[in-house]
């Protein structure tokens, strides 16, 4: 399991290990991956699988280097163990800070400074979650009017005059020390030029402050960032949304594929499924749906049936009545008496999704994507919601990882609009993994 050196017609493992071994630290060290801002920050493999890749390139050229004869596939086994290990450990890391998170732990004490209404945002927006490392520990307005969500700390900090920036430095920094600020953020707006950011930003450089701005953009993850400064003028390239390309017809490849490989694996399971519900209820084993895809194509959707057989013909009854649990376009009831013993067991283990399968293999669905929604949803989309309809519709998704029904549509919506904007293949393989704890859990599967 070790990488051997071979030098002068010795064998050396242990050099060899050890050589590995430090090759490996000193990669991910000057790839910064041990530093406090990035360790623990992600869940993806693909920045460990990049320093793999890395690794496997200096070794390869040191062995050549001192003329080592090794076989290649004892050490690269070893190689690998050591990339499934370090995932791993990346993950739980990954799961122990967000458990600290949520408990207030290690977290940044943020400073905000903006706007009233920029920085009521901020702060609403920081405390709606805890995936995160910022906590709001007061608020600077620029002017007199009041915040909302920071008036408790608001009249305690005081705010800046908007026409009279000489006062600003001394403001927070005082406000800073008061409050043990390890950060100050700035949402910037018509009142705070970029000369008066300038001297505050040299006022908090010159007491080791960090500084950080707020560039208002809402749901972007950072790969698709690309910082440039002309003349200058620091300024964010946006890159669009991945809708074509190589990674895309690889994602096409890995459905295909996983839909294929599943339906030969599970087709005893869909035997045993199909008996049970034509035996306990009456009715077909399968059921089909009109459904929408992507671009708004309409397309049938199986699943194995978890209702009585006229489940749609009762659902405008059930509506009117007022038993829809979901805030928004979707139906959904915690105890929808339509659904039959069984169903209910198929709905807890997310089994009756399994027949989509067929749907991602003929190319209507993927593995992954937002939820295929009905025809009269889709009818009372906006443009924003349109947007869900921009890839194919998935089998999982950060929807069902995210506590599923359980969430409102504003925080559906939310997911699937993140998903469709900032997808990658690495992504996807994440959900994929997430799924499986998703399914145990069982949270919001009704």
């Amino acid at each position: 399991m070790e990488l051997v050196l071979r030098a002068g017609g010795r064998a050396h493992p242990l050099a060899g290990a050890l050589l590995s071994a430090v090759a490996w630290l000193g990669i991910r060290a000057v790839r910064r991956r041990y530093a406090t801002v990035n360790l623990g920050e992600a869940r993806g493999s693909t920045p460990v699988i990049g320093d793999w890749l890395a690794l496997l390139g200096v070794l390869a050229v040191l062995l050549t280097a001192i003329g080592s004869t090794a076989e290649p596939a004892g050490p690269l086994l070893g190689l690998l163990v050591g990339l499934l290990l370090t995932v791993t450990c990346r993950k739980v890391t990954h799961w122990h800070l967000a458990a600290a998170r949520r408990e207030a732990h290690a977290v940044r004490r943020v400073l905000v400074i903006g706007e009233p209404s920029a920085a009521d945002h901020v702060v609403g927006h920081l405390a709606a979650r805890t995936d995160h490392a910022y906590v709001v520990v007061g608020v600077v307005p620029v002017g007199s009017a009041k915040l909302e969500c920071g008036a408790p700390v608001t009249a305690r900090l005081g705010s800046l005059d908007p026409d009279s920036p000489r006062g600003d430095a001394t403001a927070v920094l005082r406000a800073a020390r008061e409050h043990g600020a390890d950060l100050v953020l700035v949402a910037p707006g018509p009142r705070l030029s970029a000369e008066r950011l300038r001297r505050l930003s040299w006022a908090l450089y010159d007491e080791r402050l960090p500084l950080a701005l707020l560039p208002g953009l809402v749901d972007v993850d950072a790969h698709r960032i690309h910082l440039d400064a002309p003349a200058g003028l620091a300024m964010l390239h946006i890159a669009p949304p991945v809708r074509r390309g190589v990674q895309v017809s690889l994602k096409s490849a890995v459905d295909r594929t996983g839909a294929g490989l599943g339906l030969l694996l599970l087709a005893p399971l869909f035997g045993v499924i199909a008996a049970a519900i034509r035996l306990t209820s009456a009715g077909p084993a399968f059921h089909r749906q009109i459904r929408h895809g992507q671009g708004n194509t309409p397309f049938t959707m199986w699943k194995f049936r978890t209702m009585v057989r006229d489940a749609e013909s009762r659902k405008a009854e059930l509506e009117y009545s007022g038993a829809n649990e979901n805030d928004g376009l979707m139906f959904k009831m915690r105890r929808d008496p339509r659904v039959t013993g069984v169903g209910r067991l198929l709905r807890r283990w997310s089994l009756d999704e399994l027949p989509q399968l067929f749907n991602v293999l003929r190319g209507d669905m993927s593995l992954v994507g937002p939820r295929p929604p009905l025809a009269d949803e889709v009818a009372r989309y906006d443009e924003v919601a349109l947007r869900r309809l921009s890839v194919k519709p998935g089998l999982t998704g950060l929807w069902q990882v995210s506590g599923r029904s359980e969430l409102s549509w504003d925080e559906t919506l939310a997911l699937d609009l993140r998903y469709v904007d900032n997808w990658t293949l690495s992504g996807d393989m994440d959900v994929m993994a997430r799924t499986m704890r998703a399914v145990v859990d069982g949270r919001g599967a009704y």
